[in-house]
């Protein structure tokens, strides 16, 4: 998949440092996106994201350097799945995760054949907010204390857009 900045793309064993510095050592993705906290490149298990078919790197065009990744589960409703997204904190209010998830949602479309993709968010995160908005998405329902993250009970608004 391609947009005017961006490719997205399968991960490759390349991307340890990249997705290292911008995803699992970002401790203010780590705030906004669920992932596990790597403190140093030595104890980053990477090989487990390598060759998977429902995550996605998100790179610069320029220089292929990988700059987030996006991903898709299958809901228990056929033909629905949801989506997540998390862009290193050096690459926020640049427009880059609402282009990367425009494209993700018509591949969906296209690709996977799907009929209604939710997304999530951090009850408060309303630059996640803004992404979904951006791309068409509409409120769905908000889920109080939904799981336990960073020792925390967090919030969830769901939203979620039907196939046009």
């Amino acid at each position: 998949m391609e947009t005017e900045r961006l490719i997205i793309d399968h991960l490759m064993a390349t991307d340890k440092v990249d997705y290292f510095n911008n995803i699992s050592h970002d401790k203010k993705v780590l705030e906004t996106f669920v992932c596990t906290y790597a403190e140093t490149l030595d104890d980053f298990d990477f090989e487990k994201y390598v060759g998977r078919d429902d995550i996605f790197a998100i790179r610069l065009k320029e220089s292929e350097k990988l700059i987030g990744i996006i991903l898709s589960f299958d809901e228990e409703e056929e033909g629905s799945c949801e989506i997540g997204y998390g862009i290193g904190s050096a690459y926020w209010g640049k427009g880059y995760g609402t282009e990367a998830v425009r494209e993700f949602i018509e591949y969906l479309f296209r690709e996977k054949l799907m009929n209604k993709i939710y997304a999530s968010f951090f009850t408060g995160n309303d630059a996640s907010k803004h992404v979904m908005e951006k791309c068409g998405m509409v409120y769905d329902h908000f889920n109080e204390k939904e799981f336990e993250y960073l020792g925390e009970e967090k919030d969830l608004t769901y939203y979620v857009l039907q196939r046009p």
